[in-house]
């Protein structure tokens, strides 16, 4: 059985909007402001769009002010990986989907108590599964 890790462009070109393609499988970052989660105050857990991985929950969601979706952590942190991104020459770190390997955003250490985490998250990389 093929895992979404193991899907060619093609599959993935097929499954998702362009503007997911774009976010989620070249890293790219939509505009802030536009997205269709970053106001949204319908309570569920968020998930992958790529693989429906479990990603967040709206328990943990805030407004930090930046456009994007914003959690103070993830639902699941099996399901969230980190590595470093320097591509707008500024260390930053990118967080992606440990199924599938979807890009998500990146996490800054100026959010709000408990965790101190601010998880600002592309609407395109993700789905609202709602309650």
């Amino acid at each position: 059985m093929k895992t979404p890790k193991d899907k060619s462009d093609a599959e993935w070109r097929a499954e998702l909007t362009p503007e997911a393609y774009r976010v989620a499988r070249e890293h790219g970052t939509e505009r802030a402001f536009t997205g269709l989660y970053w106001d949204s105050k319908d309570q569920g857990t968020y998930r992958c769009i790529g693989c429906d991985a479990e990603l967040f929950s709206s328990e943990t969601k805030y407004d930090s002010g930046s456009g994007w979706p914003s959690f103070y952590q993830p639902l699941n942190p099996a399901n969230i990986g980190e590595e470093s991104d320097t591509k707008l020459g500024m260390r930053r770190t990118e967080v992606h989907c440990n199924q599938c390997g979807a890009h998500l955003g990146h996490v800054f250490p100026d959010g709000p108590q408990p965790t101190g985490l601010r998880y600002c998250i592309n609407s395109a990389s993700l789905k609202l599964e709602k309650k």
